[in-house]
């Protein structure tokens, strides 16, 4: 179950609350206070509230929103030389922000991260939507041979079309891994199925044999009734739909959602159990790499047109899809969900979630431990805020050029609360407009000019360039954009 980010800050506060009273620390609180006493760090500011009724609730006034008014330059190098040319974008710019990004809020992923071996642990053949797919269960192991305590092997789901013509484009998405419209059995395969389950109740209890006598036609099993159809995910249908395919990864058969994991998963396995140090990466980097080595099985698979593999997913998600895309240029397109803070969010605009609910215990595991410094009010670092980080989130966006990125929201009063501050993303989406532009694509149209820019209103779709934002008129998910996605990411690499 996902919390909204006042339930979460409500949950963290609490879980502090307790602990100082006096209960035992949990492993995840353990953890967070060891990487502040690696960092020196002797106090953390508390996060802001989502709840408006709390004493710290989050600043909702726009008024109020921009107190760091200017942004760092997109286009200035750290040494205060103008970026005037894709040449030296490439060559100089855009590493320098990756070492930036890697070093001080995602991390690093180790030189000798574990290799994985990729296997069909199984496969069905569905039909979604009335078309027919061929669905297949994936296992990637980690070669744990230096630490065999730990044990990772990443799940995902692979569908493609049955009858399509040939390689098709395929898009990541940061989901649960299961078979997404299970085959049913028929009449004969229900009845054996039906037979079994008696025979094994009648082994537990001989006296079921009357109730079976006296009710001769009661069926456990009907023809297409077993297993219960999991729920449907309409973004799927939709992109099937259109021929392309997916591939559901689980980000919890990677890394663990929280503090207490990461001496286990893949972060564990690289550190052999030990505690990360602040360059290292956390949770979001982590699944950013397992999609990158779900795209290495990808690209060698015939079915897949291995040119154009996208990724996607919604808040956490929304996160790591952007930063799996930014730091691996073989992506070609990106879904960028409902992102926020950590996502496409500025850090330094005051308008909803804030660095803080990042710095906290409650969600510190997503970043590198570096990335606490930014909510520390006493110790050796000094105190640090917002303004005092090198990069911000139109710079992480920025990574994505030239290739496709699509911002996506719904509304507040739908669900997409006003916590991921929509405004804020939008004025980010603008201001990393100019590395398509200067890379000789199309950014929004609307200028760069992110003080001056004004959200505009739901369903305005802009999908004229390489880089497209759509505001949908429902809650936290990307659903209601998909198909305008997929007309869109056609287009643009050339489909009808």
């Amino acid at each position: 179950m996902r919390l909204s980010g006042w339930r979460r800050s409500g949950l963290l506060l609490a879980a502090m609350f307790l602990s100082a009273a006096g209960d035992a620390p949990t492993a995840a609180e353990q953890d967070h206070r060891g990487m502040m006493r690696q960092l020196g760090i002797v106090e953390l500011r508390p996060g802001p509230s989502g709840d408006p009724e709390a004493p710290n609730a989050a600043n909702y006034d726009p008024a109020k929103a921009n107190p760091y008014s200017v942004w760092p330059d997109l286009m200035t190098m750290a040494d205060g030389r103008p970026v005037t040319s894709a040449a030296m974008w490439k060559r100089e710019r855009r590493p320098e922000l990756v070492e930036l990004f890697e070093r001080e809020i995602y991390g690093r992923i180790p030189a000798l991260a574990p290799t994985v071996t990729w296997r069909v642990d199984s496969a069905d053949r569905e039909f979604i939507g009335g078309r027919p797919v061929l669905a297949q269960q994936l296992i990637g192991h980690l070669d744990n041979r230096g630490a065999p305590q730990i044990a990772v092997d990443i799940r995902a789901t692979l569908v493609v079309p049955a009858n399509a013509k040939g390689p098709v484009p395929l898009l990541i998405m940061f989901a649960p891994a299961r078979y997404p419209a299970p085959s049913q059995p028929d009449a004969r395969d229900a009845a054996r199925l039906d037979e079994a389950m008696k025979a094994l109740l009648l082994q537990r209890d001989p006296s079921l044999a009357a109730i079976f006598a006296k009710h001769p036609g009661l069926a456990f099993v009907e023809p297409g009734s077993f297993p219960p159809t999991p729920p449907r995910d309409d973004r799927v249908t939709t992109l099937i739909a259109d021929g392309w395919g997916v591939a559901l990864l689980d980000t919890a058969s990677i890394q663990a959602d929280d503090g207490a994991g990461l001496r286990e998963g893949v972060i564990g396995l690289a550190n052999q159990g030990r505690a990360r140090t602040p360059e290292q990466w956390g949770a979001l980097r982590a699944w950013g790499w397992g999609a990158s080595r779900l795209l290495d099985y990808l690209t060698k698979r015939r079915e897949v047109d291995a040119a154009h593999v996208g990724v996607e997913g919604v808040s956490r998600w929304g996160k790591a899809a952007l930063v799996a895309a930014a730091f691996d240029e073989r992506f070609a397109t990106v879904l960028i969900g409902s992102s926020g803070e950590g996502g496409v969010k500025p850090h330094r605009r005051t308008f909803g979630e804030q660095v803080e609910n990042l710095t906290g215990a409650g969600s510190y595991h997503w970043m590198a431990g570096n990335f606490l410094k930014y909510g520390a009010e006493k110790g050796r670092p000094g105190r640090k805020t917002a303004a005092d980080i090198p990069v911000d989130a139109h710079e992480l966006l920025a990574l994505v050029a030239p290739r496709l990125a699509f911002v996506s929201y719904g509304i507040p009063a739908q669900g997409d609360a006003e916590w991921l501050d929509q405004q804020g993303s939008y004025m980010a989406t603008i201001a990393a407009g100019r590395a398509w532009t200067l890379l000789g694509k199309r950014d929004l149209g609307r200028g760069n000019d992110y003080r001056a820019a004004v959200i505009p209103p739901p369903t305005t779709a802009l999908i004229d360039g390489e880089l497209a934002w759509r505001q949908h008129e429902g809650g936290h998910t990307d659903a209601p954009n998909m198909e305008t996605f997929l007309r869109w990411a056609d287009q643009k690499i050339g489909r009808r």
